[in-house]
């Protein structure tokens, strides 16, 4: 069996000091990190709450997924994490403009604390177009 390499793709948006990828893909399987809605190439969150963050992160995972060579048709699972579970109706709204096709299976967890602060994380798998 032939060893599949691996490959990184990292997004403009995310700071050159972070310590990670944007993206991962193996094969057919692409990997996103979790994004949040924070300043194009700065460490600090966009103004406008949970529904900005929101569209920040998803439009960072869309970005991610178009770097590995996907799209938001192709993602599999999703995984939100949220700093109060209060937020997962609003956020229900927002997600649903961006998974047009179809929705993906999909976790949500609320954690004591996301980076920066952040009130919503949002990371996926998915295949490669």
């Amino acid at each position: 069996m032939a060893r599949r390499e691996i490959e990184t793709f990292t997004i403009d948006a995310v700071p050159s000091e972070l310590p990670f990828s944007s993206a991962t893909k193996a094969g057919d399987l692409i990997h996103i990190s979790g994004q949040i809605g924070h300043v194009h190439g700065e460490m600090k969150l966009v103004e406008g709450g949970l529904e900005a963050q929101a569209r920040q992160s998803l439009d960072y995972l869309g970005q991610s997924l178009a770097a590995a060579g996907s799209s938001y048709d192709r993602v599999l699972k999703c995984t939100v994490f949220f700093a109060d579970f209060a937020d997962f109706k609003a956020f229900n709204e927002i997600y649903r403009e961006y998974f047009k096709k179809y929705l993906p299976a999909r976790s949500g967890i609320e954690v004591q604390g996301l980076a920066l602060g952040a009130l919503i994380e949002v990371e996926c798998i998915a295949l490669a177009d």
